[in-house]
């Protein structure tokens, strides 16, 4: 193994799979002398790598922590293990750690042979962690090539599902990718529309890089997870109910915290919090998280909210008939 840089690569490959090694095992394992050990060594420890030397027979050369995170080398199962775990991470949420993995894997993936990457497919299909409820499926490849796209500011087209069901092509030049619950969300200038827009990801299709790089744009927000939520509340909140409480303010907010920023103490004792949501059943699902000792009251003039109110209470009666 004559190529010093082929054979550093070896050298450190093999120093991260046992906790020691003796000179002589090494020498013979690169088939090389002590003195081009020794070599390969200081090549290393030029790069950032650790190493100490213990003598002895119970010695060795051993890799230590460094003091900064050098470059790793992993073999192909650990490469696959690392590409599934990140994967499940950015999809089912470490909290605040979502933006952290996807850039990880992006990384990642960039370099990942094929082969491999078959494997990280097959793996992620088929082994998902469970959840409550039904949730949007977002591909782990889209999100990596999102945040390719956004660390490039390169340009991407896709076909679009609007809420409505409309489907479109888009060109846009992406800007951040933001979670949220358990969706992700693309923010991205819109070049047709010569506007910012939001896109959920689980609504994207046929995802292509143009290689056209952008000039860097300045969102009209302070930050991406301020536009976010900006453009949820413009879209989103239809419907509206308000839930009277008859509570203190001090029960209400021990009870809710942050859920019920916006309520107010309307007289004492009685707290109106005014709800707001995209459908009426999501208004209503608020019903199950209210105290049993608490006395409260429904008020909207929306006819679809008190639609739904009244069906909901009739399924009830007929779901509790002897």
């Amino acid at each position: 193994m004559s190529d010093p840089t082929v054979r550093a690569l070896r050298l450190l490959s093999l120093l991260q799979t046992h906790q020691f090694w003796s000179g002589p095992e090494l020498a013979e394992r690169l088939s090389v002398s002590q003195r081009t050990l020794r070599r390969d060594f200081d090549r290393l420890r030029e790069l950032g790598y650790r190493i100490s030397a213990a003598p002895g027979v119970t010695g060795g050369y051993r890799l230590e922590a460094s003091s900064a995170l050098p470059p790793l080398l992993v073999d192909e199962d650990e490469a696959v293990a690392i590409a599934v775990g990140l994967r499940t991470a950015a999809l089912h949420g470490l909290t605040d750690g979502e933006q952290t993995s996807l850039r990880a894997l992006a990384k990642l993936e960039q370099v990942l042979p094929r082969n491999l990457r078959r494997r990280v497919n097959a793996l992620q299909t088929h082994t998902m962690p469970a959840a409550w409820g039904e949730q949007p499926r977002v591909a782990a490849d889209v999100l990596a090539q999102l945040a390719l796209a956004c660390r490039d500011q390169e340009r991407v087209r896709f076909r679009y599902t609007a809420r409505t069901g409309e489907e479109s092509s888009r060109l846009v030049e992406p800007h951040s990718l933001v979670p949220q619950g358990h969706r992700w969300y693309l923010i991205a200038w819109d070049i047709t529309r010569d506007d910012w827009r939001l896109f959920r990801i689980d609504r994207l299709e046929d995802l292509r890089r143009t290689g056209v790089r952008a000039q860097p744009r300045q969102l009209p927000t302070e930050d991406a997870a301020q536009f976010l939520n900006s453009a949820l509340s413009a879209t989103s909140d239809r419907y509206e109910m308000l839930l009277r409480l008859y509570m203190d303010r001090d029960r209400f907010e021990a009870r809710f915290r942050h859920w019920g920023r916006g309520a107010f103490e309307s007289q004492k004792g009685v707290m109106d919090w005014n709800i707001q949501g995209s459908t009426p059943e999501e208004l209503l699902a608020y019903l199950f998280w209210l105290p049993e000792d608490v006395e409260w009251e429904l008020h909207s003039d929306d006819p679809e909210v008190r639609s739904a109110a009244m069906r909901f209470r009739d399924r009830l009666d007929r779901a509790f008939q002897d």
